[in-house]
């Protein structure tokens, strides 16, 4: 039985600001494309076509289409084996993009929970070790939490917030 590999497709762009696209990815990866550096690297100043794309405000009319990033207003033909031709939307296929991307680390850092619990923690006075005996857990799961190095379930939160600090967990979605 082969393994398929799933390739990326972006779901959402989430900012363009200059020549960056900042999206998110498929695989739930945050991810900035530099197109400064992808036009250089691809010579896009020598294709007619591509050129186009280098007047930033034409660049910014960017739309997301099929998972890719598509220039409606950029048209290119194609000619099929048959001799037939037609013309379709300029678009990048989405592993090229993904490929020339990089981490968006400012927004794929999660949620701070980590952060969170040791400020609540030391704000109540607490060691590692009295929170985790009054919340029925370990340090050693506490100390994995606040160092971003353990995931945790919003029971366990609750348990830890409510038992273990005495105070109440609110979560709230903006």
């Amino acid at each position: 039985m082969s393994k398929t590999t799933k390739i990326p497709r972006i779901l959402k762009i989430n900012q363009i600001d200059g020549w960056r696209i900042n999206v998110v990815f498929s695989n739930g990866e945050y991810r900035t494309i530099d197109f400064e550096q992808f036009f250089k690297k691809h010579n896009f100043s020598a294709d007619p076509l591509r050129a186009h794309l280098l007047d930033q405000a034409f660049f910014q009319s960017v739309a997301l289409h099929e998972g890719t990033l598509r220039w409606p207003a950029l048209l290119q033909k194609i000619e099929l084996s048959n001799g037939m031709t037609f013309e379709v939307p300029f678009d990048l296929d989405p592993i090229v993009l993904y490929d020339h991307s990089t981490p968006d680390l400012n927004r794929d850092r999660g949620v701070p929970v980590g952060e969170v619990l040791r400020q609540a923690r030391k704000e109540a006075g607490l060691t590692q070790e009295e929170l985790a005996k009054r919340s029925g857990t370990t340090k050693h799961y506490i100390s994995r939490i606040e160092n971003h190095h353990a995931d945790i379930e919003v029971g366990t939160l609750q348990r830890i917030v409510e038992l273990g600090l005495g105070k109440q967990l609110e979560i709230q979605v903006k």
